[in-house]
């Protein structure tokens, strides 16, 4: 299996939200590895602080 950017032909991608209850400590580990994942992608900013992404 590779990985790859494109789509099959005529179908495109969704994007679902969701809500989850979630302990404060789940949520900052989270927010953490986020964190870290942007710092290691050298990602320049986000709208929001890991933690409160929507």
């Amino acid at each position: 299996m590779t990985k790859t950017k494109e789509y099959a032909e005529g179908t495109c991608p969704l994007v679902y939200q969701c809500r989850l209850p979630l302990s404060t400590r789940t949520v900052n580990h989270l927010a953490d590895l986020l964190r870290r994942h942007l710092k290691a992608i050298r990602s320049r900013w986000r709208i929001l602080p890991p933690g409160r992404s929507q």
